[in-house]
């Protein structure tokens, strides 16, 4: 008797076990990430915008940094972007020597995007004596260069040395942001702080297009993680597992100001005048918040 009802027992282990390792495999599965970045860029495009008047560039036009004519698509006679390898790893080198940006070849929706980033030393015109810039422009829409000549269409979760998490909008797009308003004498501009307790406030491309971090997250000298999740027409920005900001109602402004849901699109990253490092670039598709940052959300 003893040992049918171990056998039994055993059985039903055995079963469960099996459940488990098949639930497992299958969530596996549905989160497996995928990597973006290999030696040669294989998965992004270039585009390289107007090379300053201060650059080292003979036969190409040249101008402010933002106005004139860009050098196009795939076209890096400086090799602004490229790949070296560090401690073994795959990374982007962006050298911000041109603004422009790499671009996903795929878009996407409904995601989870993370990567490690570290400022270099170069800084380039027109910001050279201003803080480390880069950012991750994300739901992209054709065509390149609608921003300032070198970027597309977009949502910004700002990189930033001292504002990694802020939010930009990019050539007419908006989001919903609960955020509290800061009155700086002499400000040319109003000045919003993300605050999970207030108001909301409709950031839009031309009216009040940035809204700032709650904390400054990032570790300087080192390497930083950025983690962008994007849920329909909500996403987060994260800094460090840190929730910098969170953000609704996602939209794109046509030329009557008449807005539609922007919910996918391509990912760009940023050459505005920093050297700057980016690794491990994986993404993966989500339906819901990864339960990593259920405790983050506020």
């Amino acid at each position: 008797m003893k040992l049918k009802a171990h056998t039994l027992t055993l059985v039903v282990l055995i079963a469960i076990i099996s459940i488990l390792t098949s639930c497992g495999s299958k969530t596996s599965k549905s989160k497996k990430w995928e990597s973006l970045l290999d030696m040669n860029l294989s998965k992004w495009d270039k585009f390289v915008g107007v090379p300053h008047y201060s650059v080292k560039l003979d036969g190409y036009e040249k101008g402010d940094g933002t106005n004139g004519t860009p050098l196009g698509l795939n076209n890096d006679p400086l090799n602004v972007f490229s790949t070296v390898e560090m401690d073994g790893e795959t990374v982007l080198k962006i050298s911000g020597q041109i603004y422009g940006a790499v671009s996903t070849k795929k878009e996407y929706e409904n995601y989870h995007l993370r990567m490690m980033y570290k400022w270099g030393s170069g800084k380039y015109e027109p910001r050279a004596d201003a803080p480390s810039d880069s950012g991750i422009l994300y739901h992209c829409q054709e065509p390149q260069g609608a921003f300032w000549n070198c970027w597309m269409q977009s949502q910004e979760f700002q990189v930033q040395n001292g504002d990694s998490g802020d939010y930009y909008t990019i050539a007419g797009t908006g989001m919903d942001i609960r955020s509290r308003k800061v009155v700086k004498p002499g400000a040319k501009f109003n000045i919003y702080i993300y605050d999970p307790k207030g108001e909301y406030k409709r950031f839009k491309s031309g009216e009040d297009g940035r809204c700032r971090k709650n904390t400054n997250y990032e570790n300087p000298g080192v390497w930083n993680q950025l983690d962008l999740v994007c849920i329909g027409d909500k996403s987060y920005h994260i800094v460090n597992g840190n929730v910098a900001m969170v953000l609704e109602r996602s939209v794109v402004y046509d030329k009557d100001d008449v807005a539609t849901s922007l919910t996918k699109g391509k990912i760009q990253l940023q050459s505005e005048g920093a050297e700057v490092y980016y690794k491990d670039i994986e993404i993966r598709s989500v339906s819901k918040l990864p339960i990593e940052f259920f405790s983050l959300e506020n």
